[in-house]
Order: C-alpha cells, then sequence, then structure tokens
C-alpha cells in the first residue's frame, strides 16, 4: 500500500458559521479571518494505492457549476485534482474507486462532471466505482431543508444513473472493520447523517480521514462545533469518543479541509484532548 495527499483546491468560507457558539475572538487565533469574516480552508482528498486498486478518498467540489456559484467561496491557488494527481504519476482513468466521506457538494462534486457537449452530466471517473452508504444516500437524495443547498442533484443521480454507485456494507452502528475497500470506517451522524470517515493502517500506523468531524487544527477544541452540523450536540458526544480514542490508539488525523495543516497528533492536557504535534503528510508516511 501507499498513500498520497491529493490537493483539489482551495477555499473560503464564513468563520462564524464554520464555528459556531465559539466567539471570534477566540477562533481567529487558530483560524484568522479576512475583512470579509472569511477563512482559509482546503479540499484535500487521499489518494491509497493497494495492489491493483487506486481509491479517491472525496472529489472536492469539482468545475461543473457556474461561476456564481463558485463566486459564493472566494476560490483561490492553484491546485486542480488533474494536476494533482499528474504529479504523482496518475491520470483520473486510472482511479478505481471513489469513497465519499459524505455527499455534500464540497466533498463530492468533483465525481460528475459535464460531458462533451454540455448538455448533460457524466461521472469524472469513466473506470471507478463510487462508495456511499444506503442511509446517507437516502438522506441526501431526499434532503431536509437545512441541508437541501449541499445535497446538489446534479452531483447525485448521475452517479445511480451510470450503474457505477455502490454503497458499503455496514457492520454496527458506529464501526466498520477490514471494509470492502481494505480500511476501516468509522460512522458519525453529528454533522449530517451516516459521515463516514476511513481509518487507514500503514507503515505500522493508524491515519483517519477526519473530513468534517474536525475540519481543521481549530476544531480539535471539544466545544468547537460547526454551525453547518445538523445535530450539533450529537456532534460533541461523538468528538469527545473520537478524541479519547484517538489518544489511547495514537491516531494521526489526516486534514481534508485545513489549507496549513495536512496531519497531526494529539495529546491529553488538563483542558482536554488538544494538539500535540503538527506534521506534514511526508515527514509521517514517506
Amino acid at each position: 500500500m501507499k498513500l498520497y495527499p491529493v490537493e483539489l483546491g482551495n477555499l473560503k468560507l464564513d468563520g462564524g458559521a464554520m464555528f459556531g457558539s465559539v466567539p471570534k475572538t477566540i477562533w481567529q487565533k487558530t483560524n484568522p479571518a479576512d475583512a470579509n469574516n472569511l477563512i482559509d480552508l482546503a479540499t484535500r482528498s487521499l489518494l491509497v494505492e493497494d495492489g491493483d486498486r487506486l481509491i479517491l478518498i472525496d472529489t472536492g467540489m469539482g468545475d461543473k457549476q457556474s461561476p456564481k456559484f463558485f463566486g459564493y467561496y472566494h476560490l483561490w491557488g492553484d491546485y486542480s485534482l488533474d494536476s494533482s494527481l499528474k504529479k504523482i504519476g496518475f491520470h483520473r482513468d486510472d482511479i478505481t474507486d471513489v469513497f465519499m466521506t459524505h455527499l455534500h457538494f464540497d466533498h463530492c462534486g468533483g465525481s460528475i462532471q459535464w460531458n462533451k457537449d454540455k448538455t448533460g452530466y457524466e461521472p469524472a471517473f469513466k473506470n471507478a466505482t463510487f462508495w456511499s452508504n444506503k442511509e446517507h444516500w437516502q438522506w441526501a437524495t431526499q434532503p431536509n431543508a437545512r441541508e437541501k443547498a449541499s445535497f446538489l442533484r446534479e452531483n447525485l443521480i448521475p452517479m445511480q444513473e451510470s450503474g457505477q454507485l455502490k454503497f458499503i456494507k455496514k457492520g454496527n452502528e458506529t464501526l466498520l472493520q477490514d471494509s470492502e475497500l481494505g480500511f476501516d470506517i468509522l460512522f458519525v451522524d453529528g454533522h449530517t447523517e451516516k459521515q463516514m470517515l476511513p481509518i487507514v493502517e500503514y507503515k505500522d500506523k493508524k491515519m483517519v480521514f477526519i473530513a468534517d468531524l474536525i475540519p481543521t487544527v481549530g476544531h480539535i477544541p471539544l466545544p468547537y462545533v460547526m454551525g453547518y452540523d445538523t445535530r450539533p450536540l450529537l456532534t460533541l458526544s461523538e468528538k469527545e469518543l473520537f478524541l479519547n480514542t484517538a489518544v489511547e490508539k495514537e491516531y494521526f488525523l489526516f486534514f481534508e479541509h485545513d489549507a496549513y495543516n495536512e496531519v497531526c497528533t494529539l495529546q491529553k492536557t488538563d483542558k482536554g484532548v488538544r494538539l500535540n504535534e503538527i506534521h506534514t503528510f511526508d515527514e509521517i508516511f514517506n
């Protein structure tokens, strides 16, 4: 097995929305805002090369939405899926599996693209199986009013219509060990129904693709929960259990949304679980 971080592009979001009830005077110490109260964020994927399988975890926003749509998210930087894959010697047609932690547009939008004539949509990975789970798929395709703007029909239905969509077979309610893709999966429901967090064992270390449970290093303290979460009190309990487990089992956290920090470890302190050390991906895994 070999792992590669894949930078998909950067954006900005409102800092208040990203930190919920935490005051700006506190969260801006770790995530400084610009004059419009926007903070820098990444969309960072993980590529897992395992035998003859090449598994891409999340696909970012893609590029098929309108300029008006992208204008809301203040894109910045030069990263893209194709350039990042090329840098490590791959092409999107090499991808055998696309694993989506959940189906919000900033995690799965790159899975679907315009067709050649721009008359409709098609999978952006023609040789890949797309992986979700039944409970989350139903949640996304029959969305509640709060999340409806995050579940875009053009990102979802073409996966199903292509015949490339498959559902992960669940184990118990919270943890699926040794999934069909070769890694454990932690299910969490506070942000959205049945978000899936891969736990990948590599070189005698365990790394968690932490997705939207802990978006950035600044979100590690327990009360720092996004305003976007549908069940913030559930996030609190899921996060508390995860943080303690992560310290006990010495997990490395891989950040999807932190624009400046790729990987970290945690430690217990008098104030609860806090940041231990920040690492680049290559420092730990290459």
